[in-house]
């Protein structure tokens, strides 16, 4: 490893307890949580005194919910339960308002990896959009690294400030109200961005100004929900970029659950060992009073609601010259 390698990382490692993102202290009225019903029901609610959450599990009072640790589960007045989670990037991206379409947790892992961010780097991202990915690229830079987004909707990049605040990692992101298509990152940045992120209709535009504000080897993104931006962006990096690859990331969810088997009906020529009777079998004599074996074993589907195509990550690493 060269000496300026080892400086930069030991850079990166460098921890500033001022900045540092975590949710291990109890908490307090004003604070933003993740009130967790079942895994597919959760909201998010600001935490004040005096005020009320009701569903259909009873009514419960926030004054009861400060002082307890992120975690906790609590009871409502009619004995009914949720949890208190904390505001953690990947639950935040599944209650976010969606003022436009935003990039889920399969895609964000994908992107945080293959832009090779890390504690201490500097990214640059358009569009801000709703901030999901914006939040998850700051815990990624933490506690010394920064996220400069931006967003040529003014009302939008304000909301997305606001949500930043909510959620504590507004120290670590700044937001920009500027039309990067048309206009470019504005010229301080240049050389300076470890990772640039792009989510605009015409990335191609982009991408001569985005050369110039990467460090040498650095990488870029950029998301496009059809294969022609595709194409058009590819031609475009040729000039800048090299290492140029395409992805497409499809989420399959599985429900594994344990369940009975009806043993039966079997089949001529099937043999006991080709049953998938893997845990206890038992004995039942049926309405005409022959007996049935059942078993139970560990069944599983995939999910009915699975998501198909989000868009394409295209992926390229900046020439050294």
């Amino acid at each position: 490893m060269y000496e300026s390698d080892l400086c930069r990382t030991v850079t990166m490692l460098a921890i500033d307890p001022s900045k540092k993102l975590s949710f291990q202290r109890l908490i307090s009225n004003g604070d933003l949580v993740i009130v967790y019903e079942r895994h597919n029901s959760m909201k998010a609610i600001k935490v004040c005194d005096g005020s009320e959450l009701q569903n259909r599990f009873g009514v419960f009072k926030h004054s009861d919910w400060i002082g307890k640790p992120f975690g906790s589960k609590v009871l409502s007045n009619k004995g009914g339960f949720v949890y208190l989670l904390a505001p953690t990037p990947e639950l935040w991206t599944l209650v976010l308002s969606h003022r436009t379409q935003i990039l889920y947790i399969a895609d964000i892992s994908f992107v945080v990896m293959y832009l090779e961010i890390v504690p201490g780097c500097v990214v640059l991202e358009s569009g801000t959009g709703s901030g999901s990915l914006t939040t998850s690229l700051a815990r990624a830079v933490a506690p010394c690294g920064h996220v400069y987004t931006f967003d040529f909707h003014e009302q939008r990049a304000a909301a997305a400030k606001e949500d930043f605040e909510k959620t504590g990692v507004s120290s670590m992101i700044t937001v920009g109200v500027r039309d990067i298509q048309g206009q470019g990152f504005p010229e301080e940045f240049c050389g300076m961005a470890d990772s640039v992120f792009l989510d605009l209709p015409q990335p191609w535009l982009t991408m001569p100004s985005a050369a110039k504000m990467l460090k040498q080897d650095a990488v870029l993104c950029s998301f496009s929900p059809c294969i022609e931006q595709v194409q058009r962006s590819c031609e475009t990096l040729k000039k800048d970029f090299t290492d140029i690859r395409t992805f497409e990331v499809l989420l399959r969810t599985y429900e594994v659950k344990e369940g009975s088997l009806d043993c039966g009906n079997i089949n001529k020529g099937d043999s006991p060992q080709s049953l998938p009777c893997k845990r206890k079998q038992s004995s039942s004599r049926s309405s005409n009073g022959t007996n049935k074996s059942s078993a139970t074993t560990v069944m599983a589907k995939p999910c009915s609601e699975a998501k198909g195509h989000t868009g394409y990550l295209t992926f390229a690493r900046l020439k050294c010259l």
